[in-house]
């Protein structure tokens, strides 16, 4: 018999036949009032809803949960433990392609790359002015990473390419910055002194709105905000604010808190801000690596074996 398994979105192909010799695969209606949930031995999350204890004893024959991301702020990881379900995730996968993502972000609200597409195309672009549309060069700069982590190591070892000043910060100095040559400092003297600051921490209830109001106003009114990390670590409204009084240049996030932002969000209509429909992660490469990480996770627990990259 194959397993039953509940996802809650369609798997894309590759992935699906990844399952399709072993599993049978629901879609969940993303209700706890779902009547496959009794059934369901096995949970691939494939996006981010909301998964507390409550569902999961729903799911009255449920092994384990497989996410398909490194986030897991989504996943109730405390309610998985008192219940005595693994729950897998994929590290290491997306450290590339999401520093990539962070570097692409920063030279583009940087340098006006958006603001310069739209202006190439449009109707008033008829004669060449070199006056317009003048940037902060990335050469030289000083970058600060916030959440020297695996992912900001490796934007901060894409920032040596552009002899950067790196600063970073963290609960504590990670030794490996040393080897990259990145600065030690606390989050108040980094926002202070950078031109970027790139935030590439988890999502927890101690960097919730990590930067809002007060972090906001330490920033250089020529620095630069970019977000690859989850959308809650930064008050919009703070950021919103910031960015309509010109107090910092500008803001690039490929994540938001709602995700997606509701289409009337004036963060939506700012110039100085650059969003993305979180596309850190969205390689066909790392994608690929990242769902063979899930599924190979995801029949590890149905099989109550030990899971390859476990969150809890």
């Amino acid at each position: 018999m194959p397993y039953q398994i509940l996802t809650d979105s369609a798997l894309p192909p590759e992935m699906a036949e990844m399952v399709a010799d072993t599993c049978e695969v629901h879609v969940w209606d993303l209700t706890e009032e779902d009547p496959i949930l009794p059934e369901i031995e096995g949970f691939l999350v494939y996006g981010h809803p909301v998964v507390p204890g409550s569902l999961m004893d729903k799911m009255s024959r449920l092994r384990c949960l497989s996410n398909f991301g490194v986030g897991v702020d989504h996943i109730v990881l405390d309610d998985a433990k008192a219940r005595g379900l693994p729950v897998g995730y994929t590290p290491g996968f997306v450290d590339g392609a999401t520093a990539d993502m962070a570097f692409a972000l920063l030279m583009a609200i940087g340098r006006n790359l958006v603001q310069g597409w739209l202006h190439a195309r449009g109707p008033d672009y008829l004669v060449y002015d070199g006056n317009i549309l003048h940037g902060h060069e990335i050469y030289g700069s000083t970058l600060g990473i916030v959440g020297m982590g695996r992912v900001g190591r490796v934007v901060a070892r894409r920032a040596s390419g552009f002899d950067m000043k790196i600063l970073y910060h963290n609960r504590n100095p990670s030794p490996q910055a040393e080897e990259l040559n990145a600065s030690y400092r606390s989050l108040e003297n980094l926002l202070e002194e950078a031109d970027f600051v790139v935030l590439s921490v988890p999502m927890t209830p101690e960097t919730r709105h990590i930067i809002s109001e007060a972090e906001l106003a330490r920033m250089k009114q020529s620095a630069f905000l970019i977000n690859v990390a989850r959308g809650g670590v930064v008050d919009h409204e703070a950021l919103l604010d910031a960015l309509q009084r010109n107090q910092i240049a500008g803001a690039a996030m490929d994540v938001t808190e709602p995700e997606p932002l509701p289409r009337d969000h004036p963060l939506l209509r700012q110039d100085n801000c650059i969003i993305l429909p979180h596309l850190g992660s969205a390689t066909s490469q790392t994608r690929f690596q990242m769902a063979r990480r899930t599924v190979d996770n995801l029949l590890a627990g149905l099989r109550g074996e030990e899971m390859l990259s476990r969150a809890a």
